[in-house]
């Protein structure tokens, strides 16, 4: 008897950069596993300078499992907590399989993304990993989010966004709402991520959602309108 074919493992590719905001990269990383999504994770090497500056955890290549449990505070255990669904691929590795339009990915979401990562995603400069996945996505036309985190922005950075934008690319700034009655940073941060989650049709619970009715979310959560 033949043994039947194993499902093709489709994830999606994570790409972090060194922008501030490693928390809204966890934040996306927590959900994609809650709703039972597989992951693949490049974190770029200024990245990891930023995880250590906001963390305090060395993100390391030939600890990454231990290093990303940690940062995703899931204790130790990484197995017991869905970190058997991430793959880690190394920002310098271009024979990594999301390095190919071949590799069954669903698409990939930067968060966040610097200034920089927009130019060389916008130009198609593919000067690591993260740079080449996110051309790869847009050639092969499979959803691509870019959370870009900076500010001011200027002329030119405005320029690169209308181009990924044109490209087909989702421009999503990490830029928290109000209206849905978050208060703590836990909070903002989770609307972000769930709106980079909604922008690729990942189920979440991260926020409350707007219903139409002026009030809600500070009554549920006992605030004065």
């Amino acid at each position: 008897m033949e043994k039947p074919e194993q499902p093709v493992r489709r994830p999606w590719v994570v790409g972090v950069s060194g922008a501030s905001g490693t928390p809204y990269a966890a934040a996306v990383i927590r959900a994609l596993l809650d709703a039972g999504e597989s992951v693949d994770l490049v974190v770029s090497r200024a990245a990891r300078l930023t995880i250590l500056d906001e963390t305090g955890i060395a993100f390391r290549d030939a600890h990454w499992r231990t290093d990303l449990a940690a940062w995703l505070g899931i204790g130790p255990d990484a197995s017991a907590d869905g970190l058997e669904d991430v793959r880690y691929w190394p920002a310098g590795d271009f024979a990594a399989g999301p390095s190919s339009g071949s590799y069954p990915a669903k698409g990939m979401l930067v968060v966040p993304a610097t200034t920089g990562a927009v130019a060389g995603i916008a130009l198609g400069l593919s000067k690591d990993l993260l740079q080449r996945t996110a051309s790869v996505t847009l050639k092969e036309r499979r959803p691509l989010v870019v959370c870009v985190r900076e500010t001011p922005l200027n002329g030119v950075t405005l320029k690169h966004l209308v181009e990924l934008d044109a490209q087909g690319a989702v421009v999503l700034p990490a830029s928290p709402g109000f209206y849905a009655g978050g208060s703590t940073v836990g909070e903002l941060v989770g609307f972000v991520a769930g709106r980079v989650l909604d922008a690729v049709g990942v189920p979440h619970t991260l926020y409350r959602r707007w219903e139409g009715e002026l009030g809600a979310a500070a009554r549920a959560t006992g605030r004065s309108a």
